[in-house]
């Protein structure tokens, strides 16, 4: 086996490929030119700028839905507002947090990889989290600084913590006197602060700035303009650039998802040996990226959100074929399913959020209904292929250990 390796190496070496810079595809990415965001870049740069004149500046709190934009365009201003700070000498720093990992599962794993960012080597448990805490405020006070704290996907960081966290993140300016400290906060979830408490929501004195989704013109714009530096110039075949921007828009208007299915419509064509990029390419891509975005969501999300998950798919299951899913029946399920799992259950509305963020993330589509004088009631269906859903049910009866 050995020697057909080396050889198929050797080949791939020396087969001609499509792509001419594929990191510009890759969610890493930062372009300098960041399209269709003008307003928000505004906004967050007359937020920020009084950091220059070592002035705190307000908590920003960033919403949209994903693949608005939201990351790539605060690392951005962030990354060109330290660049001046530097020409200017002025002592302003930040550390880039993304919640959804596992570097920032508990409390403590949060405040160690923010010590860690910031040059202290903290051991990722042992400690108790109060030492930890202190040692983040040393470490902070020590020299004269600005530092803006950025946390994506700060929903995750409350869902899986509860909002005390956020409390003491927004107090940390009390214990400090040579330095000061500004949080970012990034979320997919728009009424993820009618979820916290109100003492919290009180501390913060945030300011808000909103990412709408892309319509399919703005999604074209932003491909073309990735497509030029990552293809060769005759690489895709006509009508590829268009069918993945209108995907893109029917799901929200996500950018990320459409740079992602161009960047695996590539990968396949250069594994086939193909000198364009086809629809077909594009179809397949789709596909692939289908099953493992599903996956992907729903092995990320906390416990309670894949139990409420699993209430859903369970319901379908058994529904008859003309039969609603409510948000009532879909609560009914989940608190049976809490009891046999010996977890506490959430109240209906929570739930309810829960299903939102569903709908919001595309696993499920609902359909607000009207019942006349019994009020309004909302009709659930499960959005993602039937093909993926037996590996689901599978990663959530493991999760959940049902």
């Amino acid at each position: 086996m050995d020697k057909p390796l080396k050889s198929f190496f050797k080949k791939f070496l020396e087969r001609e490929t499509l792509f001419v810079n594929k990191e510009v595809l890759e969610v890493s990415f930062t372009p300098k030119n960041i399209l269709h965001r003008d307003k928000q870049i505004e906004e967050l740069a007359e937020i920020l700028a009084p950091a220059l004149k070592f002035n705190k500046p307000s908590n920003i709190f960033i919403y949209g839905k994903t693949g608005t934009g939201k990351t790539v365009t605060v690392n951005r201003v962030v990354y060109d507002l330290v660049e001046v700070a530097r020409e200017e000498n002025v002592p302003l720093n930040y550390v880039y947090v993304n919640c959804k990992l596992g570097r920032a599962d508990t409390e403590y794993r949060l405040i160690a990889y923010i010590c860690r960012e910031l040059g202290i080597d903290l051991p990722s448990t042992g400690l108790p989290t109060d030492e930890v805490y202190n040692i983040f405020y040393k470490a902070v006070d020590k020299n004269k600084q600005l530092l803006i704290l950025i946390l994506d996907e700060i929903d995750q960081l409350i869902f899986k913590m509860g909002d005390d966290v956020l409390y003491t993140l927004t107090r940390i300016n009390s214990y400090l006197t040579n330095s000061k400290i500004s949080l970012i906060g990034i979320s997919n979830f728009v009424k993820l602060l009618e979820q916290v408490d109100p003492r919290v929501k009180s501390s913060l004195g945030e300011e808000s700035v909103v990412f709408p989704p892309y319509d399919a013109n703005q999604i074209k714009d932003i491909l073309e303009d990735r497509a030029k530096r990552a293809f060769r110039s005759d690489a895709l075949e006509q009508g590829v650039l268009e069918k993945c921007a209108a995907i893109a828009a029917r799901d929200h208007g996500d950018a990320r998802r459409a740079i992602d299915l161009l960047r695996v419509a590539g990968e396949l064509a250069d594994r086939e040996g193909s000198k364009k990029i086809t629809l077909n390419h594009l179809d397949a891509a789709q596909e692939k990226l289908e099953k493992d975005r599903v996956l992907d969501i729903v092995a990320s999300q906390p416990k309670q959100h894949q139990c409420v998950l699993f209430s859903l798919i369970l319901l379908d299951n058994t529904k008859k074929k003309d039969e609603s899913i409510t948000t009532g029946a879909v609560y009914e399920k989940y608190v049976q399913l809490c009891k046999n799992l010996d977890i506490r259950p959430l109240t209906q509305r929570r739930v309810s959020d829960i299903i939102s963020e569903f709908d919001s993330l595309g696993l499920i589509q609902s359909v607000v209904k009207s019942r006349g004088r019994l009020g309004r009631t909302r009709d659930i269906s499960i959005a993602f292929d039937i093909s993926v859903r037996p590996r689901v049910v599978s990663l959530l009866k493991q999760s959940l250990g049902y």
